[in-house]
């Protein structure tokens, strides 16, 4: 079969196509052709080999995809050859709290991950792909709209009215976007250019900021709220952005920590916790049961995921460059 491996150290020089052999499911397991994958800065940061992230040589990157069931092993109910499955960012975290076993075992970083044309996966972890939805839009769910439902949903108990304030246009932050908007919610964005802002307006945010042109833009969404700040802050930048996100929430809020755009560690005012008894979580993608109830909840709206390109495996560096520019809104696909 043909596989995207990293190779080395070089970066997207190291990224390469190889021709490697096709697994075979075991007990439990089944084997599915990998039909579309869509990419996480996360894997971005694996390629790269950036901010601590690392794992072994070589290795198939990327932990989110989507396929058909085409082999059966022994001992798998439920499941038929032709079954349409998205396949959860890790495989072992079925239901109840997150171990250091079910993220040792995330696809695409210390094992390998799914961009390739098969992959063997327990039968136990996979989950149907809603029937309105194509096998690249349900490539585009298992981190990035996971990872906005855990944080706004089930960590946040977001509810109709409240305010969200969502930054930037990558994958996680346009889920947030329509997933509050899916609540009832108020959602606040910022971004970096007018294009981009002027798409988060068509794409259903109430209001917008261009931080280039306006930096502080904790005090604008103070402004938005009559200086009480925001109910949720989803937070993908980490420690460049952290602070002005807790100084936009209002006292007993939520913030969803997800991201490490700015980097890994910085000088947080753990003050503004404290003073405003602020719920920082921690959010690390979700569990399968998590992604169950996204599922439902989409295929109810019958919601479709932004996707703001899609590359081939040929063409598999331009899409990582794709995401370097941070240009992209939504999400972006490789069809395998």
């Amino acid at each position: 079969m043909k596989a995207l491996q990293i190779t080395g150290t070089d970066g997207l020089a190291s990224l390469k196509l190889v021709r490697t052999t096709q697994p075979k499911p075991g007990h439990g397991e089944v084997l599915v052709r990998i039909e579309a994958v869509s990419l996480n800065y996360r894997d971005y940061m694996n390629v790269l080999g950036i901010r601590g992230v690392s794992g072994p040589i070589p290795r198939i990157p990327c932990s989110d995809g989507a396929g058909e069931v085409v082999g059966l092993g022994e001992g798998v109910t439920g499941w038929h050859r032709g079954d349409r499955v998205v396949i959860p960012f890790m495989p072992q975290w079925l239901d109840g709290e997150m171990t250091q076993v079910h993220q040792a075992k995330a696809l695409g970083a210390h094992v390998d991950g799914l961009l390739r044309e098969y992959a063997v996966l327990p039968a136990s972890c996979l989950l149907p792909i809603p029937a309105y939805l194509s096998y690249e839009e349900a490539a585009t769910l298992p981190c990035a709209a996971v990872t906005a439902w855990q944080g706004l949903m089930v960590r946040g108990q977001l509810k109709a009215g409240e305010t969200v304030l969502v930054l930037g246009t990558g994958g996680v932050s346009i889920f947030a976007l329509q997933l509050a908007k899916m609540s009832g919610a108020r959602v606040l964005a910022i971004s970096s250019t007018e294009e981009k802002c002027e798409r988060l307006l068509a794409l259903g945010a109430d209001a917008v900021c261009n931080y280039k042109t306006v930096p502080a833009w904790d005090a604008w969404a103070l402004a938005q709220t009559d200086g009480i700040g925001v109910d949720k802050v989803v937070e993908i930048g980490g420690p460049d952005t952290l602070n002005r996100s807790l100084k936009a929430v209002r006292f007993g809020g939520h913030i969803s920590l997800i991201g490490v755009l700015t980097g890994t560690s910085g000088d947080i005012q753990t003050v503004q916790i404290l003073r405003k008894a602020v719920r920082l979580d921690g959010i690390y993608v979700g569990s399968k049961s998590m992604f169950a109830g996204l599922l439902k909840a989409l295929t109810q709206q019958q919601l479709r995921p932004i996707i703001d390109s899609t590359f081939t495996m040929e063409t598999a560096s331009d899409a990582f460059r794709r995401m370097e520019s941070a240009q992209h809104v939504g999400k972006i696909v490789i069809k395998v």
